[in-house]
């Protein structure tokens, strides 16, 4: 049938090619998955020279090794979830500093002073940063989850930094109630949430996002697109990565 010329079967055949490659992507092996991620942590800049190990199975990504700095850590665990076909990443990466990686909690406490102070986008006097043992942890409290992402940013990129734990909540000074209409049109303008069967449950001042994306990267924007609504103080992402 491919044989013949005719403009139907033309495009028929080119349908069942777009269909083969379609099915060859869907049933990616572990060992293809495997390379993607490796190929996908080589790409980045900043993790050239650190020893990650991938193992992946099922879409259960695993990686383990040794970096010396919290922010090699936190690249290596972004840029798998980027890869096509990873459903979880299980972060084992331990952080060993060198000489030069060294730094004090009292040095690391007033590089976060320091970071919070010259950032426009935190407001630096309602945070709260403890540091024990190289961990950070924030509180308190923000009107609009992009602060809250940007304390996090401006603190795991710290010399001596080993982790990162955000508690800032959000309340916003909006008190009325969450349009979910105007959630759902947003992700629809979206192209990466555009088309995606994203079922959206507006409560008070809380969101719950449900059903089905094909990737991480999906996953997570619909979440921070969600969180761009005026009045929302929590985002329950229940949303599910189903590669198939």
């Amino acid at each position: 049938m491919c044989n013949t010329y005719s403009t139907v079967n033309f495009h028929l055949c080119t349908l069942v090619e777009i269909v083969s490659q379609r099915n060859f992507i869907i049933m990616k092996s572990n060992e293809v998955l495997q390379r993607d991620v490796q190929d996908a942590i080589k790409w980045e800049p900043l993790l050239n020279a650190a020893e990650i190990g991938v193992t992946a199975k099922d879409g259960i990504v695993t990686l383990t090794g040794i970096v010396d700095s919290f922010a090699k850590k936190t690249e290596a665990e972004d840029a798998a979830k980027k890869v096509a076909g990873v459903k979880v990443v299980v972060e084992k990466i331990e952080i060993k500093f060198g000489n030069w990686g060294k730094t004090s909690d009292t040095e690391i406490a007033t590089e976060v002073i320091n970071a919070f102070k010259w950032n426009w986008q935190i407001p630096s006097e309602k945070v709260e940063a403890k540091v024990e043992n190289g961990w950070v942890t924030l509180d308190g409290v923000f009107q609009w989850n992009y602060q809250r992402d940007a304390a996090k940013n401006a603190v795991k990129d710290l010399l001596g930094v080993k982790g990162v734990s955000n508690n800032i909540t959000i309340k916003s000074e909006n008190h009325d109630d969450i349009e979910k209409k105007s959630i759902e049109l947003a992700l629809d303008r979206n192209w990466a949430t555009n088309g995606l069967k994203i079922m959206v449950k507006a409560t008070g001042h809380n969101v719950t996002l449900s059903g089905t994306v094909d990737s991480w990267y999906q996953k997570e924007e619909a979440g921070r697109i969600a969180f761009n609504a005026p009045g929302v103080w929590k985002i329950e992402n229940d949303l599910v990565i189903d590669y198939n």
